[in-house]
């Protein structure tokens, strides 16, 4: 079991459906330097002020379909610079999940609508695809496959990718 794969957090609970890439990272933050983009981490949401909230290790718990819209590889990253350290959705755009998955940012497919609210603390095992929740209880997720894991677990595609040369004894930089 890698312990780099398990998640305690306090819940940010968009319950609904699409929340889509606007919301994550609106617009008009697209021409802001790369550092920046935390600052703007859903403003187009239905919690504006959520980057000034945002605690390291926090969890976004959503409904179906979070990431849906443009293929900006900027929303996972402003989502993951601002703290998020996992986000548990029934399910994702599928751009958005593999441009999460590359930079490191944990995402699992599990439906807790209704079962959390915000603020609750939970623990997402991505080794086993399990979420405990707040009463103890747990909730069967979709167990990422072996290959998210260990990208998850070298934290992004980049450096898995490093990881795998420097062992073949490639330069990596």
């Amino acid at each position: 079991m890698d312990k780099k794969l398990i998640f305690h957090g306090r819940v940010w609970y968009f319950g609904e459906d699409v929340i889509d890439t606007d919301q994550i990272l609106p617009g008009y933050a697209m021409t802001c330097e790369r550092e920046q983009l935390k600052d703007y981490a859903l403003a187009g949401s239905k919690i504006p002020d959520f980057a000034k909230k945002v605690q390291p290790g926090d969890i976004i718990v959503a409904g179906k379909n979070f990431g849906a819209g443009s293929s900006r590889e900027q929303a996972p990253v402003a989502l993951q610079s601002s703290g998020v350290g996992a986000v548990v959705a029934v399910s994702f755009a599928r751009i958005f999940r593999r441009n999460a998955i590359n930079i490191g940012l944990p995402v699992l497919y599990a439906d807790l609508i209704g079962l959390v609210k915000s603020g609750d603390e939970i623990t997402v095992d991505f080794n086993t695809g399990e979420i405990t929740l707040p009463d103890g209880r747990t909730v069967a997720g979709q167990q990422p496959g072996e290959s998210v894991r260990s990208i998850l677990a070298a934290g992004g595609l980049i450096p898995k990718v490093r990881q795998q040369l420097q062992r073949k004894g490639g330069e990596a930089k």
